[in-house]
């Protein structure tokens, strides 16, 4: 039983490392100036999340199949969306940068 629990325990912070080090990935793609390396771990897990409904079983209704597949959709695509929503954070800073750098264009173009 010891060890049973030792391995679950040793499985479980593993785990939490390789989260850990996926998010701080995820923060350091998307601080890059350009925006496409931060949408790289996104767009995978979004592929990855379309390949789910591949493995849903028969349920023997078309309609329980569809809601199914469609459930199993959503529920595939959550990690893709919490390394969305760090992109956005992220990138929040060279959004008010274009913004400001916006307005100065406008503010020289009106003298």
């Amino acid at each position: 039983m010891a060890i049973a629990s030792r391995f679950i325990i040793v499985s479980l912070i593993i785990l939490l490392v390789f989260l850990v080090g996926i998010v701080l990935l995820q923060i350091f793609l998307s601080r890059r100036e350009s925006r496409w390396p931060g949408l790289v771990l996104p767009l995978l897990t979004f592929l990855s999340a379309l390949l789910l409904p591949l493995n849903v079983m028969d349920t023997g209704s078309v309609s329980e199949n569809i809601l199914l597949a469609v459930v199993t959709l959503l529920a595939g695509n959550i990690p893709t969306l919490v390394l969305l929503a760090i992109y956005w954070a992220a990138r929040e800073k060279y959004r008010v940068r274009d913004q400001m750098e916006k307005m100065g264009k406008q503010d020289i173009s009106e003298l």
